[in-house]
């Protein structure tokens, strides 16, 4: 293990940190808050990784898988403190809420600890929606854009190991000018979302947070009713539905288009995402319009937001889903068991998996029926590999397992069987919010710290879809070769 590597590419990632970081400071001082803690913080983080970056400067850095997996799951666990350590000196939470709220940022969960969110200063809420921001494409995905070329070997491995199962086309001649593009048409929705929210009556304070919570898929709100604050303004609902819906879209699709291809819209994987959106979306109005005393234009806004929110893993409320009956409920549960695209700032399960097993059963069901007929799985018009599947499987065996574990220990530790099901599901899925005493109207503040620290544990393994945090608990991991 190549550790003076691992100590490198850290210590310039968190470099880069602190240099984003002191843009809540400018927030502070523009709104004339105390931000001389933050700031103190923000300059001791960027000295300390500073000193860690001059001790190895000279040594050549090479980060191969091993190194590329370790990076990860540290710059992870080292971002819940980076953000979160702020956060306990402006507000005064203690160091696991500020750790949970700060993974919950950056893995773009937004399960929240503050109760009463329009208290905070402008600067923490700004500070929330940013750790959304960076987090939404990938932090790393950033470091292999900016430093790819110091390390042309290890980039591809850097960035395999953050998004595993998304596959990285290669659409320009170096993955450093594929994760540059992405985050320029990251940058440009987050402009363009934050233009039209403000056009339609939201401040810009207001319009810029919840456009980098929107594109990002995160969630955090700087209202204590989050969207559900403008839940009369059509334009504001609608314009952040379609830009939830847009971000839940995998980027390679995006970036095509970027190049004048449109055919990445056109996948199976993007059309089941649209077509699974519209259909939940549809049904969930027809269910409210019958139960509530809503028109059916208004039951058709609050369902389609509520589903692309969930599903997308935005975690966004406009209204209290948990108010709608248990056939909405059932809806929206189905919703947080999908998940969005591969390659999208969504987490979850993702549609492309499930696409895969659907074909799978179908092929099997076949065989069953045709014993002697040789059938083929295809994807994309590709058939689709034996490891592939393994790897799918294996996947929703850690996922799932994952959720079952989390919600034994909640439930284990007093809390109903709803609520530990849904933040198991909530954390692990980064979603945000679930039901019970964690609906869209609460929040998780009433957990014990070490609640939050085991579900801060979730939301990692969940954004780093599982395999990557649980190889380093397999033995050959640690073995040379």
């Amino acid at each position: 293990m190549d550790y003076k590597s691992i100590i490198k590419f850290i210590s310039v990632i968190g470099m880069w940190l602190s240099l984003f970081l002191l843009l809540p400071v400018l927030i502070g001082w523009a709104y004339d808050e105390n931000y001389a803690p933050f700031l103190i913080f923000v300059s001791f983080l960027f000295l300390t990784n500073l000193i860690l970056f001059l001790f190895v400067y000279k040594h050549k850095m090479n980060l191969m898988i091993k190194e590329s997996i370790l990076s990860v799951n540290l710059i992870w666990f080292l971002l819940g403190i980076a953000g979160g350590v702020p956060l306990v000196l402006t507000t005064g939470v203690s160091f696991a809420d500020g750790f949970f709220e700060a993974i919950s940022g950056f893995t773009t969960t937004g399960a929240t600890i503050y109760t009463d969110i329009e208290s905070l200063p402008k600067m923490v809420l700004f500070h929330r929606s940013l750790m959304h921001w960076l987090g939404g494409m990938g932090i790393i995905v950033l470091g292999v854009g900016l430093f790819s070329i110091i390390n042309p070997a290890g980039s591809m491995s850097l960035f395999k190991a953050e998004s595993t199962g998304v596959q990285m086309q290669k659409l320009t001649p170096k993955i450093k000018d594929n994760a540059m593009t992405l985050w320029t048409i990251y940058l440009f929705f987050t402009l363009l979302d934050a233009l039209l929210l403000d056009m339609a009556g939201m401040d810009k304070f207001d319009a810029v947070n919840h456009a980098f919570s929107t594109i990002s898929t995160g969630g955090f709100s700087t209202k204590n009713a989050s969207l559900g604050f403008w839940a009369d303004n059509d334009a504001i609902i609608w314009i952040t539905t379609f830009f939830m819906a847009v971000s839940g879209i995998n980027f390679m699709a995006h970036l095509k288009l970027y190049y004048n291809d449109a055919s990445g819209y056109k996948s199976e994987e993007v059309t089941s995402y649209l077509f699974i959106l519209i259909f939940l979306s549809l049904i969930l109005t027809l269910i409210h319009w019958h139960l509530s005393n809503m028109d059916f234009y208004e039951s058709l806004k609050h369902s389609f937001f509520t589903i692309s929110s969930i599903l997308t893993t935005t975690g966004f409320a406009s209204l209290d889903y948990e108010t709608w009956g248990n056939a909405a409920a059932a809806i929206v549960m189905i919703a947080m068991l999908i998940g969005a695209n591969a390659g999208s700032t969504a987490g979850g399960v993702k549609v492309i998996r499930y696409v895969i097993i659907i074909k799978v059963l179908i092929a099997e069901m076949k065989k069953t029926l045709h014993p002697n007929a040789v059938i083929t799985v295809f994807f994309e018009k590709n058939k689709i590999k034996e490891s592939v599947l393994f790897s799918i499987f294996g996947f929703m065996f850690l996922y799932f397992l994952t959720v079952t574990v989390t919600s034994f220990y909640l439930y284990m530790r007093g809390f109903d069987a709803l609520t530990s099901i849904t933040a198991a599901l909530a954390t692990v899925g980064n979603i945000g919010p679930g039901f019970g005493e964690i609906g869209p109207a609460d929040n998780f503040s009433f957990f014990s710290w070490y609640d939050k620290i085991v579900l801060s544990v979730s939301m990692i393994i969940g954004r780093l879809e599982c395999y990557t945090f649980f190889l380093i608990f397999v033995r050959d991991f640690w073995r040379k070769f």
